[in-house]
């Protein structure tokens, strides 16, 4: 039995834990598949308030976690696998064991959708990126390529042009999923020109150092492999919310975002969410904090109300 779980760990969970656990909640935190988040896979963070000359992803979350476990929050491995919010108290299932919370704040994150090709994994956070506001700063005066035919893919191509000297976007078709004002424009940004009809086969490193240097492409019409040397490569075809195990419990849009009423409320009294899980749009580590910060507040108050 616990008062309150934090399902995700992440900016917003930790933060969560962090005012929980200050406020005597003895919160139990399930870290995920990913503990600590997507902050984990990238290596320079330079957009985080109070590290002047930026702080390593791994080593950020590391810091996080052992502040909130200083505060007494118990920080668990492994992910919740089945929820029942239709009980009190709620019932949160991990596969191995379940149990009970008086209150919970969702903060499993959303993952971003990535290519699956070869040297993806191994050149992320080394070149490839996907995230352009959190990594533009890295590329300034180089050739870059964006991947992706959508909104996210303009945008994000659009963004890169105030830092890179080129902005190549690579789209598998010629029509685009984008709205005609954002790819309009991309368009007529005299830095960005276009490759459509092809997609990304491969990723290549240096052999001497771990560091993208180029992409391997096929023309989906010709079937031609051709190789382009680039400095950057941002995938770009959007992103996931690890809403899978609250389907039918919380309300979410289209996309499978959780939708909030006031603050950081769910449709279920008793259940918050912060972070990435709930925000579509700016899918920042401070942002994630901030509703990690409010989500705690709101639980606590609803707790002492009870």
């Amino acid at each position: 039995m616990s008062r309150l779980v934090i399902i995700g760990s992440g900016p917003a969970g930790y933060t969560a834990a962090l005012y929980a656990a200050r406020a005597d909640l003895a919160p139990i935190v399930y870290e995920g598949l990913q503990p600590g988040g997507q902050l984990t896979i990238t290596t320079e963070v330079e957009n985080f308030p109070g590290f002047p000359e930026g702080v390593v992803g791994p080593d950020l979350m590391d810091r996080m976690k052992r502040q909130v476990e200083r505060f007494g929050a118990e920080c668990r491995p492994g992910f919740i696998q089945k929820v029942d919010f239709g009980r009190r108290p709620f019932v949160l299932d991990d596969g191995d064991q379940q149990i009970e919370a008086d209150a919970v704040i969702v903060a499993t994150g959303a993952s971003a959708q990535l290519l699956k090709v070869p040297g993806e994994d191994h050149l992320m956070g080394y070149g490839v990126s996907a995230c352009a506001t959190c990594d533009a700063a890295f590329f300034r005066n180089v050739h870059v390529a964006v991947v992706g035919g959508g909104d996210s893919a303009m945008e994000e191509g659009t963004y890169l042009t105030k830092f890179a000297s080129k902005v190549t976007i690579i789209h598998r078709r010629e029509e685009f999923r984008a709205s005609k004002i954002m790819l309009k424009r991309a368009q007529e940004n005299p830095k960005i020109e276009f490759l459509l009809n092809t997609v990304v086969e491969e990723m290549l490193g240096h052999d001497d150092k771990r560091r993208l240097r180029a992409l391997k492409l096929r023309d989906t019409v010709t079937n031609e492999v051709s190789e382009m040397a680039i400095d950057g490569c941002f995938v770009a075809i959007g992103h996931k919310p690890n809403t899978d195990v609250f389907k039918g419990q919380l309300d979410m849009d289209e996309k499978g975002y959780l939708k909030l009423g006031h603050g950081t409320r769910t449709n279920v009294e008793g259940v918050f969410a912060a972070g990435d899980v709930a925000d579509a749009e700016y899918r920042q580590a401070i942002t994630a904090a901030g509703t990690g910060c409010m989500a705690a507040l709101e639980a606590e108050r609803w707790l002492a109300a009870r």
